[in-house]
């Protein structure tokens, strides 16, 4: 199936909120994987389907620990956790103290994550150069950057387009489909539509695929901290649209249509 790896740029613009959202709104089963290296908020936003907390130690490591011992040991499935939004996801690192529990299994996350039965949405956090989650990042089908609508959120994703332009062969010949994501309040209707030709202007050859609305009450259903619909929230509505559009994107062309 389709793997998407979702990252920002700089800071904290609402990767784990947005990518949780979008999730909770996939139109069939899907994985939520948190591969943060700075420690993910999969385990702390999320509650077991009786209302309990996750397994910290059933995620990430034990999977690291897995594909340690030969890939053909390595199924997704055995490692993750069923959640009260009913969606599976695969628990990450409590803290960046425990980087070097999983080692070299980094560079072989992305097949295991290739081969599962369903598509798969990993939270890489930030990513810059040198950053543990990077073979993920690239190795993934789709990338998906979160930023917010901000003077420094557009330069910092410039910035980050530029640096990873030729290592995902963005706008290139079998260049690795990019979107991006703004994070925003709901009534923004200009921010995305600016962005895009901000980026076609300077010929960065990515996709703004719409906006997640910063929606903080209903961030709080996610996390299982106040009783609501999801779907019913601006939250949901916008999470919505991105996991239609992004779930039926397997290409650059399909990426790139309904803009």
């Amino acid at each position: 199936m389709t793997v998407y790896a979702f990252a920002s740029a700089k800071g904290s613009p609402g990767v784990s909120t947005a990518i949780a959202a979008i999730a909770a709104s996939w139109p069939a089963p899907v994985v939520l994987a948190d591969v943060d290296p700075a420690g993910g908020d999969v385990m702390w936003r999320n509650r077991a389907v009786g209302g309990g907390p996750l397994d910290p130690d059933r995620g990430l490591l034990s999977l690291g620990a897995a594909v340690r011992r030969g890939a053909a040991e390595a199924d997704l499935t055995e490692h993750l956790q069923h959640t009260a939004m009913g969606v599976d996801v695969l628990v990450g690192l409590a803290s960046p103290d425990q980087l070097s529990g999983l080692g070299a299994a980094w560079g072989q996350l992305p097949a295991v994550f290739a081969q599962h039965r369903t598509d798969v949405l990993v939270d890489c956090g930030r990513v810059v150069p040198g950053s543990a989650a990077m073979p993920v990042f690239t190795g993934a089908d789709i990338v998906v950057l979160v930023t917010r609508a901000d003077i420094a959120g557009t330069a910092h994703l410039r910035e980050r387009l530029r640096s990873l332009g030729s290592t995902l062969g963005i706008g290139g010949p079998g260049g690795k489909p990019v979107g991006v994501v703004v994070v925003t309040d709901y009534r923004d209707t200009r921010s995305a539509a600016d962005l895009q030709q901000l980026l076609d202007h300077e010929r960065l050859g990515v996709t703004v695929l719409g906006i997640v609305a910063d929606d903080p009450k209903a961030a709080k259903i996610l996390a299982g901290q106040r009783i609501g619909q999801l779907r019913k929230t601006l939250l949901g509505r916008s999470a919505t649209q991105l996991a239609q559009r992004l779930s039926g994107a397997h290409r650059a062309s399909d990426l790139a249509s309904g803009r």
